[in-house]
């Protein structure tokens, strides 16, 4: 039996999961998540922050440690918006490669390739589906597996933060600039698309499945209860409406909120509002699956080009 692993290094969060083929089919063996705000203070310098560079590392170290237990074959680790642009990325690189992880820093049409992928095992895709991944540093917008079917916004919830910082509770002319804000960037950046119809918007990453978590009031995260999941639009602006009066410690509190996310949910519903009325879609719906299951499936398929058994 083969045992694998993908790692996706975002702009604030890095995931791994582990893999067993049995019996012709996957097996998950392990996930294991930290936010560590890697692309936090990117913005105002460039750079990756020295605490964020060495929380990532010691996360990076944690998946090492659990690759070798669980007996891994092979993996691969790749990093996105973070890792393309931060003046500091080799030096970050080279710590990886110290820790034990080979990192490959992947371009914005193979990020938008693979969380395709990853999607269509989260939920079965649809001729006209089209695909939102948001990000800490990008957010991805994927109608097919074609490079002419990506395209890459520059912004996501760690670069809004850090553009737009929100007071505690927020204040309303703050929710108004980051709403304005969200709106122009998808607008802008979606122009690709023109005119063309899709039938239905399928969100991927932590501000959709935590809204769905927060849907079905989770104490636990149960990713088979995400997958497939379907907010409408009444719903997204009824979370948004709540979530903008509370402070961050009231929506820490919430059933299915993840610590770490609290703020950042904030930016995340204002791309996911801005992206159901640039397409004229009535809602979402939510795959866990994305970059990191498109990473796996990358690699699987990989290791039976080479001869693997798995």
């Amino acid at each position: 039996m083969t045992r694998l692993a993908a790692i996706d290094i975002g702009t604030n969060t890095v995931r791994m999961i582990v893999s067993e083929r049995a019996s012709r089919r996957d097996r998950t063996l392990s996930r294991m998540r930290f936010i560590t705000g890697l692309g936090r203070a990117l913005r105002g310098t460039g750079r990756i922050g020295d605490d964020e560079f060495r929380a990532s590392v010691e996360a990076l170290r944690k998946f090492r440690a659990e690759m070798d237990r669980q007996g891994v074959e092979t993996y691969r680790a790749c990093g996105t918006a973070c890792l393309r642009e931060a003046e500091n990325r080799d030096a970050f690189l080279a710590a990886a490669t110290d820790a034990g992880i080979d990192v490959e820093v992947i371009g914005t049409v193979e990020e938008g390739r693979l969380s395709w992928e990853g999607i269509r095992r989260g939920v079965e895709g649809r001729a006209g589906d089209i695909a939102m991944d948001i990000g800490g540093g990008s957010t991805e917008f994927t109608a097919g597996p074609g490079e002419d079917d990506s395209v890459s916004v520059p912004v996501g919830v760690v670069t809004m933060s850090s553009l737009l910082p929100l007071s505690d509770p927020p204040r309303s002319w703050e929710r108004a600039a980051t709403e304005y804000f969200a709106g122009r960037r998808v607008g802008d950046g979606t122009r690709v698309f023109g005119k063309r119809r899709f039938r239905r918007l399928v969100g991927t990453a932590g501000t959709f499945t935590t809204l769905a978590a927060l849907d079905r009031r989770m104490t636990r995260y149960e990713p088979d209860r995400i997958n497939g999941a379907t907010l409408s639009e009444a719903a997204v602006l009824r979370f948004s409406g709540r979530l903008w009066t509370m402070t961050d410690s009231e929506r820490l509190g919430l059933p299915g909120m993840e610590k770490g996310r609290e703020r950042f949910i904030l930016p995340g519903i204002a791309l996911a509002l801005a992206a159901i009325a640039r397409f004229g879609v009535h809602g979402v719906t939510v795959s866990d699956a994305g970059l990191l299951e498109g990473i796996l499936a990358g690699i699987r398929a990989t290791w039976r080009t080479m001869g693997g058994r798995g």
